[in-house]
Protein backbone atom coordinates (compact mmCIF):
# COMPACT_ATOMS: atom_id res chain seq x y z
CA UNK A 1 0.00 0.00 0.00
CA UNK A 2 2.64 2.48 1.07
CA UNK A 3 5.25 1.06 -1.85
CA UNK A 4 4.86 3.40 -4.70
CA UNK A 5 6.61 6.75 -4.79
CA UNK A 6 3.20 8.21 -5.53
CA UNK A 7 1.71 7.02 -2.31
CA UNK A 8 5.18 8.30 -0.82
CA UNK A 9 5.38 11.31 -2.19
CA UNK A 10 1.77 12.08 -0.81
CA UNK A 11 2.17 10.89 2.45
CA UNK A 12 5.32 13.01 2.88
CA UNK A 13 3.66 16.40 1.22
CA UNK A 14 0.58 15.78 3.82
CA UNK A 15 3.27 15.43 6.51
CA UNK A 16 5.53 18.60 5.63
CA UNK A 17 2.13 20.36 5.14
CA UNK A 18 1.07 19.46 8.81
CA UNK A 19 4.48 20.42 10.36
CA UNK A 20 4.84 23.60 8.91
CA UNK A 21 0.81 24.74 9.38
CA UNK A 22 1.72 23.91 12.97
CA UNK A 23 4.82 25.85 13.54
CA UNK A 24 3.12 28.87 13.27
CA UNK A 25 5.83 29.82 10.46
CA UNK A 26 3.77 29.82 7.98
CA UNK A 27 -0.01 29.75 6.99
CA UNK A 28 -1.66 28.53 3.65
CA UNK A 29 -2.98 31.75 3.51
CA UNK A 30 0.30 33.23 3.07
CA UNK A 31 0.15 35.33 6.28
CA UNK A 32 3.09 34.87 9.03
CA UNK A 33 2.37 35.40 12.29
CA UNK A 34 6.11 35.31 13.47
CA UNK A 35 6.33 34.57 17.61
CA UNK A 36 3.29 36.47 17.86
CA UNK A 37 0.71 34.52 20.13
CA UNK A 38 -2.43 37.58 20.68
CA UNK A 39 -4.26 40.71 18.36
CA UNK A 40 -5.64 43.29 20.02
CA UNK A 41 -8.61 45.38 17.92
CA UNK A 42 -9.27 48.55 19.30
CA UNK A 43 -12.76 50.15 18.52
CA UNK A 44 -12.20 52.21 15.30
CA UNK A 45 -13.43 55.77 15.60
CA UNK A 46 -15.41 57.53 13.25
CA UNK A 47 -14.13 61.37 11.89
CA UNK A 48 -15.94 61.10 8.85
CA UNK A 49 -17.38 64.14 7.59
CA UNK A 50 -20.14 61.99 6.81
CA UNK A 51 -20.99 59.39 9.96
CA UNK A 52 -22.59 56.19 9.58
CA UNK A 53 -23.33 55.15 12.98
CA UNK A 54 -22.48 51.06 11.85
CA UNK A 55 -19.38 51.09 10.37
CA UNK A 56 -16.78 51.93 12.71
CA UNK A 57 -18.04 48.74 15.15
CA UNK A 58 -18.66 47.22 11.53
CA UNK A 59 -15.13 47.04 10.70
CA UNK A 60 -13.80 46.49 14.25
CA UNK A 61 -15.98 43.66 14.17
CA UNK A 62 -14.69 42.05 11.28
CA UNK A 63 -11.32 42.83 11.69
CA UNK A 64 -11.24 40.58 15.04
CA UNK A 65 -13.62 38.05 13.33
CA UNK A 66 -11.09 37.67 10.71
CA UNK A 67 -8.19 37.31 12.77
CA UNK A 68 -10.42 34.68 14.82
CA UNK A 69 -11.49 32.90 11.87
CA UNK A 70 -8.22 33.01 10.06
CA UNK A 71 -5.27 32.78 11.98
CA UNK A 72 -3.73 31.30 15.42
CA UNK A 73 -3.59 34.46 17.48
CA UNK A 74 -5.75 35.09 20.82
CA UNK A 75 -7.80 37.77 20.47
CA UNK A 76 -7.16 39.78 23.54
CA UNK A 77 -8.81 43.22 24.35
CA UNK A 78 -5.66 45.20 25.18
CA UNK A 79 -1.69 44.92 24.78
CA UNK A 80 -1.77 41.78 22.39
CA UNK A 81 1.58 41.24 20.26
CA UNK A 82 -0.02 42.90 17.22
CA UNK A 83 -2.30 45.69 17.79
CA UNK A 84 -4.65 47.81 15.54
CA UNK A 85 -6.36 50.90 16.02
CA UNK A 86 -8.33 52.96 13.51
CA UNK A 87 -10.21 56.01 12.29
CA UNK A 88 -12.94 56.36 9.45
CA UNK A 89 -11.62 59.34 7.74
CA UNK A 90 -13.72 59.18 4.41
CA UNK A 91 -17.68 58.20 4.12
CA UNK A 92 -18.29 60.13 1.21
CA UNK A 93 -21.13 59.27 -1.84
CA UNK A 94 -20.24 61.19 -5.17
CA UNK A 95 -21.29 60.43 -9.13
CA UNK A 96 -18.79 58.24 -10.80
CA UNK A 97 -20.43 58.63 -14.25
CA UNK A 98 -22.36 61.14 -16.11
CA UNK A 99 -24.56 60.36 -18.85
CA UNK A 100 -26.28 62.48 -21.74
CA UNK A 101 -27.65 65.55 -20.26
CA UNK A 102 -25.30 66.09 -17.52
CA UNK A 103 -27.17 63.29 -14.94
CA UNK A 104 -25.49 60.75 -13.20
CA UNK A 105 -25.68 57.20 -14.63
CA UNK A 106 -23.94 55.85 -11.20
CA UNK A 107 -23.01 57.15 -7.97
CA UNK A 108 -19.70 55.85 -5.52
CA UNK A 109 -19.92 55.57 -2.02
CA UNK A 110 -15.89 55.71 -0.94
CA UNK A 111 -15.30 54.36 2.32
CA UNK A 112 -10.98 55.07 3.92
CA UNK A 113 -9.33 54.08 7.35
CA UNK A 114 -6.64 55.15 8.73
CA UNK A 115 -4.93 52.75 10.73
CA UNK A 116 -2.09 52.04 12.54
CA UNK A 117 -0.78 48.28 13.26
CA UNK A 118 1.72 47.89 15.67
CA UNK A 119 3.82 44.72 15.75
CA UNK A 120 5.60 44.92 19.53
CA UNK A 121 7.45 41.47 18.64
CA UNK A 122 9.16 42.74 15.46
CA UNK A 123 8.73 46.47 15.22
CA UNK A 124 9.78 47.01 11.77
CA UNK A 125 6.82 45.47 10.62
CA UNK A 126 4.59 48.66 12.01
CA UNK A 127 2.45 50.29 9.61
CA UNK A 128 0.21 53.56 9.61
CA UNK A 129 -1.52 53.75 6.31
CA UNK A 130 -4.66 54.90 5.18
CA UNK A 131 -6.77 52.25 3.04
CA UNK A 132 -9.67 53.12 0.84
CA UNK A 133 -12.45 51.21 -1.24
CA UNK A 134 -15.19 52.14 -2.84
CA UNK A 135 -18.68 50.42 -4.45
CA UNK A 136 -20.48 51.68 -7.01
CA UNK A 137 -24.21 52.09 -7.53
CA UNK A 138 -26.91 52.61 -9.82
CA UNK A 139 -28.12 55.95 -9.54
CA UNK A 140 -31.60 55.40 -10.02
CA UNK A 141 -31.37 53.18 -6.64
CA UNK A 142 -32.32 54.79 -3.83
CA UNK A 143 -29.13 55.16 -1.40
CA UNK A 144 -30.89 53.90 1.77
CA UNK A 145 -31.92 50.61 0.21
CA UNK A 146 -28.28 49.55 -1.02
CA UNK A 147 -26.21 51.18 1.76
CA UNK A 148 -26.06 48.52 4.27
CA UNK A 149 -25.22 45.85 1.23
CA UNK A 150 -22.76 48.61 -0.22
CA UNK A 151 -20.93 49.04 3.30
CA UNK A 152 -20.95 45.51 4.04
CA UNK A 153 -19.03 44.59 0.69
CA UNK A 154 -16.67 47.77 0.95
CA UNK A 155 -15.43 46.62 4.76
CA UNK A 156 -14.80 42.93 3.68
CA UNK A 157 -12.38 44.66 0.86
CA UNK A 158 -10.98 46.75 3.32
CA UNK A 159 -10.27 44.46 6.53
CA UNK A 160 -8.27 42.07 3.41
CA UNK A 161 -6.40 44.91 2.49
CA UNK A 162 -5.62 45.56 6.22
CA UNK A 163 -4.99 41.72 7.32
CA UNK A 164 -2.59 41.26 4.53
CA UNK A 165 -0.83 44.58 5.05
CA UNK A 166 0.13 43.52 8.35
CA UNK A 167 0.47 39.58 8.38
CA UNK A 168 0.72 38.67 4.48
CA UNK A 169 4.59 38.83 2.96
CA UNK A 170 3.67 38.87 -0.68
Amino acid sequence: MFGTKKNILYISFVILAFLIQGCGIYSFTGASYGNAKTVSVYLFDNKAPTVNPNLAPLITEKLQDKFLNESPLTLVDQGGDLEFEGTVIKYEVKPSQVQAGETAATNRLTIAVKVKFTNHLEPENSYEKTFSWYQDFDANENFADVEDDLVDKIVDMLVEYIFNAAVVKW
